[in-house]
């Protein structure tokens, strides 16, 4: 079996969760023997090589529709179903003039528009131009032979928004259970720290836990990149920060986990999650974990975790005081390391693979 997985043509440049997804989940399934490669939506790709191909990010449909229509192979899409609507930061100057007079799916249009005007990414699918951003999700969902959200929660929200359904199989996000078998060194700086990792910009709301913690009795490490379009937003963030407050660039595999196994608390206070893989890995690695409540966080976490309202700095504080002065459960571990993990991921997503091919 040969599968073509298309993501976003930012993929290197700006990565987050998905470059990560994206990344293991080719690990694990060319270990099972199926062959993968990876494009990018704006490279060209001889559709003939493979069994089907496998899209990321439904609400990129602009990289999406034109390989849909080339190709006329079956095809699978991890959707990763997020929603931008409850981001406090854009509610002020022209970003929220846009937004009260916009409808979510038309400021998605503009992001698309915006960034192959701001930052030269091309539109694939010329078709989304006319179709715009609603009917062209739509004509993916309604055309995929299998949705693969990471949760229940994602592919409610998903089909209530667009009132359409389709044949799906949940592929649960995972943390890399072989970097959880490693020792890591006890290192002093992060000792009994509380981290947050994770792109730097306004949906994961670095600035309301910059501004809950600051000058309080805890060390706080904030590691990630900026993306392209928050780079006001970042430099905000290293403005505010008090001197109990450090902001970082990110951390490749083995300082990261090394960061993992020393602090006390991971906290991701982000206005909308899918799962939240930083989360995911600093609680198996021993971190208590505070998330937002709001996206799919308690699909995965459910009472193992602190939640807070990212609205809200004392929510934030309050919800850090408590995953600080808890202990550590070690049965969620056990958990996520049965149900959690990039291998499964990978056994799922072949599951649904399969299930194609057979069908068709």
């Amino acid at each position: 079996m040969k599968v073509a997985f298309i993501s976003r043509a930012t993929l290197y440049t700006s990565a987050g969760g998905d470059t990560k997804q994206i990344e293991l989940t080719a690990q694990y399934l060319r270990e099972m023997g199926v062959g993968v490669d990876v494009f990018l939506s704006n490279q060209k790709i001889d559709y003939n090589l493979y069994d089907l191909l496998h899209f990321f990010n439904i609400i990129r449909p602009a990289d999406i529709i034109k390989h849909i229509k080339s190709s006329r192979k079956p095809y699978v899409v991890s959707t990763i179903f997020v929603e931008y609507g409850n981001i406090k930061s854009e509610t002020y100057g022209l970003r929220g003039v846009v937004k009260k007079v916009f409808s979510d799916g038309t400021l998605e249009y503009l992001k698309v528009l915006a960034r192959a005007i701001k930052n030269g990414e091309q539109i694939v699918s010329k078709q989304y131009i006319w179709w715009g951003h609603t009917k062209s999700i739509r004509y993916v969902i309604k055309n995929a032979s299998c949705l693969l959200p990471n949760s229940e929660s994602e592919y409610k929200r998903l089909t209530d928004r667009y009132k359409v359904t389709g044949s799906y199989r949940i592929v649960p996000n995972g943390i890399d259970k072989r970097l959880t078998e490693k020792q890591y060194p006890v290192n002093a700086e992060y000792k009994n720290a509380v981290l947050c990792m994770g792109r730097i910009e306004s949906r994961k709301n670095q600035l309301g836990l910059i501004r809950a913690l600051n000058n309080t009795q805890y060390q706080v490490f904030i590691h990630g990149k900026p993306s392209p379009n928050n780079m006001v937003y970042y430099q905000q963030c290293v403005h505010e920060a008090a001197a109990n407050i450090f902001v970082k660039d990110w951390l490749e595999d083995e300082a990261l986990y090394t960061a993992y196994a020393n602090a006390k608390v991971h906290v991701l206070p982000s206005y909308f999650e899918t799962t939240g893989l930083s989360s995911l890995e600093a609680a198996v690695m021993g971190c208590n974990i505070v998330v937002t409540d709001m996206g799919d966080t308690r699909d995965y976490f459910g009472d193992n975790a602190w939640y807070c309202n990212p609205d809200d700095t004392a929510s934030i504080k309050a919800a850090v005081d408590k995953a600080f002065n808890a202990p550590y459960n070690n049965d969620f571990r056990e958990y996520i390391l049965k149900h959690y993990t990039w291998e499964q991921a990978a056994k799922e997503t072949m599951a649904a693979y399969n299930q194609v091919l057979n069908k068709k």
